[in-house]
C-alpha cells in the first residue's frame, strides 16, 4: 500500500509538469496550424509572451478547481468535463485580459484554437495514465467490486454465495471456490465453479487478482484450518473467517458473521472438552472469591465462573478501571447473579481479613499478582510484598475462615526462574504447598504459560507497533513462549480445581512453543502487509531477567497424568510450613530495607528460592 502512495504522489508531481508541457505545445502547434501558409515567423516574442502568460491562467484554474487532487485511476467523465470547463475559462481569461490590458499576446482566435488543444491534450493523457495504472496497480476504488475467492464448498460456502447473489452483487464478484473434496472438483455451486484445493490458493490469488478471501470452513479440525489459514496468509490477500457452525445456526446474515482472521486462529488448538457437571457442582450456589479480578485472566476467571450459577462472586482488584468493568459486564449479562466488586489491596492484611469475614467464600481464585518481568526486576521489592506477602495473606485468611480450595495462578516462569517475578511466584507455590499440610483447606496451584492477548503480553503490543507503521520489536530471533488463549487458560484452571485434592500444582499443555518472531511475521501479515517491506522487525536483545526459552516443570519435579489429557501434575514438595516461614523472615527482613540494593535483594531471593539464578 505504500508503494501505491509513493505512485500516486508521483504522479501528481508528473501531472503538474505535463500541463505545462501541455500548455506549450498547443500554443506552438496552433501557430504552426495558422501560419503555415503565410511564410510568417512563428517563434516570437507575442508567442512567448502567451505561453508565459497562459501558464499562470491556466495554472490558477487547474489549482482553483483543485484538478490535482483528483486520483488519475479513479478518473471518470465527470472529472474530464471539469478539465475542459477550466480550459475554456482560462482562454477566455486571458482574451478578457488581452482586451483591458493591451497585452502584447497571440490574438483570441488563436487563444480560442489553443484552449481547445490544451483541453484535448490534457483529457486524452490522463485516460492514457488511468488506462496504464488500472493494468499495473491492483487498487481499486471505494466501493468498487472486490474479487472474492470462497474457501470451502459445503453448506456455509453455499450461504455466502447466495447471500451475495441476492444482497451483495454490486460489493463482490465471487471469483470461485476452494475444496480439498477431489468429488466436487471442477463442480458449480449455484453457478461458481469450484476452482481447486489448497494448494491452488496461492496461484488463483496471484492470477485472478483476488482482493479478499472468505472462509467458510466449519467441520475441520483446528490443526488443518490453522494449515489452510497460513496457505491463505502467504497471499497477502485480506481474510475473513466463519468462527464455526453455530453461526450458520442464526437469525443473522450469514456475513455478519464473518470476522477478521486473529493470531488465535492461525495458533489455536482443537477446543478444550470439560467435565461441567463436576465445575458447576464446586461453583453452584457458593461465594467465589476472584482476586486480580479486573486483569486479563481474572475477569475470564468472573465470566466463566458466572455461567455456573454461583451464590454470589467477590471480585477483589486495587485497579478501579478495570474491575468497575468486569463488573458492570457481570451485572448486565447475569442480573439474577449477586456481584460485589471491592477495591482492596492483598498487601492489606486486615482488609484481607474484613472482607473473609464478611464474604466466607467456599473457593478463592488468587490472580492478583505483579506479572510484568523487566518491571518487578527494576522494583524487586514490590513484587515481593504484593506477590509473595500477598498470597501469603490471603492463603492464611482461607486457612482461617475455612475455605474449601485455594486456588493460585501461577505461571511458567516460577519454573527455574531467571527473574525475580518467576522467583516470587516459585515462593508462593513453596507456600500453598507448605500450608496445605497444616490446614484444612485445599491450596493448589495451576501453571501455565502465556496467554494470548492479555495485559502485557506480546500481541496487543506488536498490534500497537504495526498500527504506527512498525517496526515491530522483537528481544531475540530465537526466543519462544508457549502459548494458550486466555478462554483455553481459564477453563482449565477451573478444570484442575475439580481434580484437586490439596498441595498439587497442576500443569497445563501449553502445546507447543511458539517463535516471538515467527509471532510477529504472522500479525503483520494478518495486518494485509509485508515483514520488512512494509513493517520492519527490529531485534533488540533479551531485557533483564529475560530467558530464551521457558520451561513448564522443574527439573526435580515429576509429572503425573490426570482424567484430562491436557492437565498434569508435578510431584508435590516436601517443604514444611516451618521451612517457608524461615523464607519468609528472610523476605519480611528484606522488605523492611526501602533503601536496600537490587543486588541483595536478589541474593536473598536465592537463599529462599534456590531454583532461581540470573541469566547472565
Amino acid at each position: 500500500m505504500q508503494v501505491i502512495k509513493e505512485k500516486i504522489k508521483l504522479t501528481k508531481i508528473a501531472l503538474f509538469f505535463i500541463d505545462i508541457f501541455a500548455i506549450i505545445l498547443a500554443y506552438i502547434v496552433t501557430e504552426i496550424f495558422i501560419y503555415n501558409f503565410s511564410g510568417e515567423l512563428i517563434f516570437t516574442e507575442k508567442l512567448a509572451n502567451s505561453i508565459l502568460f497562459a501558464i499562470i491562467i491556466y495554472q490558477i484554474f487547474l489549482n482553483l478547481f483543485e484538478v490535482y487532487r483528483n486520483i488519475t485511476i479513479f478518473e471518470s467523465a465527470k472529472e474530464y468535463f471539469a478539465y475542459a470547463l477550466v480550459c475554456m475559462v482560462s482562454c477566455n481569461v486571458i482574451s478578457l485580459l488581452q482586451v483591458i490590458l493591451n497585452l502584447n499576446v497571440v490574438s483570441p482566435k488563436e487563444n480560442l484554437l489553443a484552449g481547445v488543444l490544451v483541453a484535448i491534450i490534457i483529457i486524452f493523457y490522463r485516460v492514457a495514465i488511468r488506462f496504464f495504472l488500472t493494468n499495473t496497480i491492483t487498487i481499486k476504488p471505494e466501493g468498487a467490486k472486490k474479487n472474492l475467492l470462497i474457501i470451502g464448498a459445503g453448506e456455509a460456502g453455499t450461504e455466502v454465495i447466495k447471500n451475495i447473489k441476492n444482497n451483495l452483487t454490486t460489493s463482490y464478484n465471487i471469483v470461485g471456490l476452494i475444496d480439498d473434496d477431489i468429488k466436487k472438483e471442477k463442480c458449480k455451486i449455484n453457478g461458481v465453479k469450484i476452482l481447486g484445493d489448497r494448494n491452488d490458493i496461492i496461484r488463483i490469488c496471484k492470477e485472478e487478482k483476488i482482493d479478499i478471501i472468505f472462509f467458510t470452513i466449519s467441520n475441520i479440525s483446528m490443526q488443518e484450518r490453522k494449515k489452510i489459514l497460513a496457505i491463505c496468509q502467504e497471499t497477502g490477500v485480506k481474510l475473513r473467517i466463519l468462527p464455526g457452525i453455530q453461526d450458520i445456526i442464526t437469525e443473522k446474515n450469514i456475513l455478519q458473521n464473518m470476522r477478521d482472521v486473529e493470531i488465535e486462529d492461525i495458533l489455536g488448538r482443537d477446543p478444550i472438552v470439560l467435565d461441567n457437571d463436576n465445575i458447576e457442582s464446586l461453583i453452584k450456589n457458593n461465594v467465589i472469591m476472584i482476586t486480580g479480578a479486573g486483569g486479563s485472566i481474572g475477569s475470564e476467571l468472573c465470566r466463566q465462573i458466572v455461567k455456573f450459577n454461583p451464590k454470589e462472586m467477590v471480585l477483589v482488584d486495587i485497579y478501579e478501571n478495570n474491575l468497575y468493568d468486569i463488573e458492570l459486564e457481570l451485572k448486565a449479562n447475569y442480573k439474577d447473579t449477586k456481584i460485589d466488586a471491592i477495591v482492596a489491596s492483598v498487601r492489606d492484611r486486615a482488609r484481607m481479613d474484613s472482607l473473609f469475614d464478611k464474604y466466607r467464600p467456599y473457593l478463592v481464585f488468587h490472580a492478583a499478582a505483579h506479572k510484568h518481568v523487566p518491571l518487578m526486576e527494576t522494583s524487586p521489592l514490590e513484587a515481593i510484598k504484593n506477590n509473595v506477602f500477598g498470597t501469603y495473606n490471603v492463603v492464611n485468611c482461607c486457612d482461617k475462615y475455612n475455605v474449601k480450595r485455594f486456588v493460585l495462578i501461577s505461571t511458567d516462569k516460577a519454573v527455574n526462574p531467571t527473574n525475580i517475578m518467576g522467583a516470587t511466584k516459585r515462593m508462593c507455590e513453596m507456600i500453598i504447598q507448605a500450608k496445605n499440610k497444616v490446614s484444612q483447606t485445599e491450596f493448589v496451584a495451576v501453571r501455565f504459560g502465556n496467554v494470548l492477548g492479555s495485559n502485557g503480553s506480546v500481541v496487543p503490543l506488536f498490534k500497537k507497533q504495526i498500527a504506527k507503521g512498525g517496526p515491530v520489536t522483537v528481544t531475540h530471533k530465537d526466543i519462544t513462549r508457549f502459548f494458550m488463549t486466555i478462554p483455553e487458560a481459564v477453563q482449565l484452571v477451573l478444570q484442575a480445581t475439580t481434580y484437586a485434592k490439596g498441595g498439587e500444582i497442576f500443569v497445563l499443555d501449553m502445546g507447543e512453543p511458539v517463535k516471538i518472531y515467527d509471532l510477529a511475521v504472522s500479525l503483520i501479515k494478518l495486518s494485509g502487509l509485508q515483514p520488512e517491506t512494509d513493517i520492519p522487525i527490529e531485534i533488540t536483545g533479551l531485557r533483564p531477567g529475560e530467558k530464551l526459552y521457558e520451561e513448564i516443570l522443574m527439573s526435580e519435579e515429576g509429572l503425573k497424568s490426570t482424567e484430562h489429557s491436557k492437565i498434569f501434575i508435578a510431584k508435590p514438595s516436601k517443604l514444611t510450613m516451618e521451612d517457608v516461614e524461615k523464607k519468609l523472615d528472610i523476605l519480611s527482613d528484606t522488605i523492611k530495607d526501602e533503601n536496600i540494593k537490587i543486588s541483595d535483594i536478589k541474593a536473598n531471593m536465592k537463599k529462599v528460592v534456590p531454583t532461581y539464578k540470573e541469566r547472565n
